[in-house]
């Protein structure tokens, strides 16, 4: 949940706890639900585990009479033992156990701006564009930085309520409240067609090139000089502008008792208390309210039409249709060579994968092979995915 001045918007959850059935908030006392005096079910604001209240505020339905709520339950399913599978083995968890928590300990590793620079326009640049400004060919991936993180953060309270307006601006720098995240998820999940290929050390470096780009700070000083090294050390001595910028307040030892205090107060999320038998299901408004459009938008470009027929393909229409998937599909690899693609136009690259022959090339690319998924991570039919294959070795040659 995003603190926005005075204002409450929720934007992302702060909660993660195992609740059985939650639902909107209700009154403070628990109510049932009866069929001929027989008490079908209980809905209760504490949980019957450990008495406490409903974490995110809503509501639980214990088990009673063989329902929870208005479904039924499986008694013996749910009271039978589990007896498949086994025990997870220290190596198996380890191996699986690569989260980096906000307060460390953070893994042992260090790499430079400079470092970092290098390995992002090898490996990211094609996504993420120059400088970590967006990819404006691509779309679909986020920018990394817009500017000084610490001036943008003052954006995050803007509201847009005239076109001309400004709007936040939320990027890593300005609006992440922790590095920590941003050094998992590059270390788990990128680069895109490779994830799991950095070393933690490319890693660190990664990260302090992220710093340097959004002038951030650590341990007081401005990320400037190129040979900065970020490490193990002076990590948690990053300095995130919107570091409290969220709430409740998840971090510590009360992190989940906090939560629960703060959403069982419903007008700190812009809710309100029902009693159980207040809620209106059906035919629930008795006036409409027509809201008008107060700013009209004329100017469109291209401008507004009901036409719905398709266009006319143009001439040359399979190649057309074949360089469009190439560019929202395959452009990210083959035009800068990540993860070992050949490169578009690259004969000498291409004459290699050729050598195989072109039905091997065409098997390969459907079925997939190294890191590029099957068909490159498209729908398209064999067929179509052929006339790709033949585009960019047309383009090659």
């Amino acid at each position: 949940m995003f603190k926005l001045s005075h204002k409450r918007l929720i934007t992302i959850s702060a909660v993660a706890a195992a609740v059985t059935f939650t639902a909107c908030v209700g009154a403070d006392t628990g109510t049932s639900s009866s069929v001929e005096g027989k008490t079908r079910y209980v809905v209760s604001h504490t949980y019957d585990f450990n008495g406490k209240k409903v974490i995110d505020g809503g509501v639980s339905y214990p088990i009673v009479n063989g329902f929870s709520g208005p479904y039924a339950v499986n008694e013996k399913a749910r009271t039978t033992a589990y007896n498949k599978g086994r025990e997870a083995t220290p190596a198996e968890i380890k191996a699986w156990d690569v989260d980096v928590m906000y307060n460390g300990p953070f893994p042992e590793g260090h790499g430079t701006v400079a470092e970092g620079e290098a390995i992002y326009e090898e490996k990211c640049l094609a996504c993420h564009g120059d400088f970590g400004s967006g990819a404006a060919n691509v779309g679909i991936y986020p920018a990394l930085t817009k500017g000084n993180a610490y001036e943008l953060q003052k954006t995050l309270t803007n509201q847009r309520l005239t076109p001309d307006d400004d709007g936040p601006v939320r990027v890593f720098g300005s609006y992440w409240p922790y590095p920590s995240t941003a050094l998992w998820y590059i270390k788990t999940g990128m680069p895109h067609p490779a994830p799991k290929s950095l070393t933690w050390d490319e890693t660190y470096a990664l990260v302090a090139y992220m710093l340097n780009l959004n002038e951030l700070k650590v341990d007081g000083e401005v990320v400037e000089d190129e040979d900065f090294e970020l490490n193990q050390d002076n990590f948690g001595k990053i300095e995130m502008p919107n570091v409290n910028g969220f709430v409740p307040e998840i971090r510590g030892p009360k992190g989940l008792e906090n939560t629960r205090a703060y959403m069982n107060v419903p007008k700190n999320y812009g809710a309100r208390t029902l009693a159980e038998d207040g809620r209106c299901m059906h035919d629930c408004l008795k006036e409409v309210k027509v809201q008008r459009i107060t700013i009209e938008q004329k100017n469109f470009l291209p401008p507004l039409s009901e036409e719905r027929s398709l266009p006319k393909q143009k001439e040359g229409g399979a190649e057309a249709k074949a360089k469009a998937v190439y560019e929202a599909s395959c452009a990210m690899c083959h035009d800068s060579g990540a993860a070992g693609a050949p490169t578009l136009g690259n004969k000498a690259e291409w004459a290699k994968v050729l050598k195989k022959g072109i039905k091997k090339v065409y098997a390969n690319g459907i079925n997939g092979i190294n890191a590029m998924p099957p068909k490159g991570g498209t729908s398209i039919s064999d067929a179509e995915f052929k006339s790709v294959v033949d585009y960019i070795v047309n383009k090659s040659k």
